[in-house]
């Protein structure tokens, strides 16, 4: 079949470019800064935490290329987090998620270029899982932020799916407040997808007069993403009046986080949640108050950026295809996650790209 074709030309690929990638280089251990979005609930972190059920490998070193700073740490400095060369990115930590989110990071560092230049901020909502990045990744440039559930527990309604509610899912929401005034952009990744390019070919992602950069699907039936009442109420629906909205993954953004804080878009998301809890205006997590404030208004970024849906279906999960064109990121969005179809024996055909990111589990 045409599908398997194209699989196997592409795992064929994707080999070539994990065995041509060359031998990558990050810098030494940043410290990692605890921040929270109340002060009195910063994190407490223990290095020999022993409530972390979690077993990782190593992750390998990779080595800088040419074009980039000395590979020797010995004569590095510590990076500083306002560093204006840095690549930002957010990513959640969760127990539930926690492998990917390993894989994420794993992929990441192995196709970029200069991995040093990147510098990743993670949210958290539980306090022993700093131990665990510092091991699995000694030269990792990071900082852990408390994200209090508090902040969204009343604010979220239920959905199709009891892991789209979790507190943590809406954390993204609040980057703006979370990071320091001096990260003026961030892209936000989720925690079940792989990057297989150089994260930098996003970050230089031009956002013009746009707070949000995301790849946009403008042919999905944008309607389903809310209820009957919506659109049946002239109040709401009129949200979208002098917009063309198209559907967009909010599990991959570039944001501009000075113009998000200049306009105050956590508070618009946050009004659109408390009407939800109200009128019940839509079905699915975290996804259409995004929609509601920004649809129409994304600058458009490469379909390549986000193959999403490789998980399947919300409700059933399926085995899905690629979409077609070029991949630099593969996202399992949906409700079969790579990590427990492998466990359980039953994967799909491209969970097979997926596995050599997993560093669960001891050495073999």
């Amino acid at each position: 079949m045409l599908w398997v074709k194209r699989l196997s030309g592409f795992v064929s690929a994707a080999m070539v470019l994990i065995v041509l990638s060359p031998s990558l280089q990050s810098f030494p251990p940043a410290e990692a800064i605890r921040s929270s979005h109340h002060d009195s609930h910063l994190l407490r972190l223990r290095p020999d935490d022993s409530l972390n059920p979690f077993s990782f490998r190593k992750a390998p070193t990779f080595r800088n290329a040419d074009k980039c700073s000395s590979a020797d740490p010995s004569i590095r400095s510590p990076i500083s987090v306002c560093d204006p060369n840095l690549v930002h990115v957010a990513i959640t930590l969760d127990v539930e998620y926690l492998r990917g989110s390993i894989a994420a990071v794993h992929s990441i560092l192995q196709h970029s270029l200069c991995p040093e230049s990147v510098f990743f901020h993670f949210l958290v909502s539980e306090s022993n899982l700093e131990a665990l990045v510092r091991s699995t990744f000694p030269q990792l440039n990071f900082k852990v932020y408390y994200f209090d559930p508090a902040i969204v527990r009343d604010l979220i309604s239920t959905s199709v799916r009891q892991a789209l509610e979790q507190p943590l899912n809406y954390a993204r929401n609040y980057l703006a407040d979370l990071l320091e005034t001096c990260v003026r952009r961030v892209i936000y990744l989720d925690s079940d997808l792989v990057v297989v390019d150089d994260i930098w070919k996003l970050w230089r992602t031009s956002l013009g007069s746009r707070t949000i950069g995301a790849p946009e699907y403008c042919h999905a039936n944008f309607t389903k993403y809310f209820t009957a009442s919506f659109w049946s109420n002239g109040h709401f629906s009129s949200a979208f009046s002098g917009r063309k909205p198209c559907y967009f993954n909010t599990g991959v953004m570039v944001m501009d986080l000075v113009k998000w804080r200049r306009a105050g878009y956590t508070k618009r998301i946050e009004r659109w949640m408390e009407i939800q809890k109200s009128d019940r205006i839509y079905e699915l997590g975290s996804l259409p108050p995004f929609l509601l404030v920004f649809a129409g208004h994304v600058a458009p970024i490469e379909h390549r950026w986000n193959q999403h849906g490789l998980g399947g279906d919300y409700v059933k999960g399926s085995c899905r295809d690629l979409h077609p064109g070029p991949v630099s990121l593969l996202h399992w969005s949906g409700s079969g996650k790579p990590w427990l179809r492998l466990d359980s024996k039953r994967p799909c055909p491209l969970d097979a790209l997926w596995t050599p990111y997993d560093l669960y589990g001891h050495s073999q």
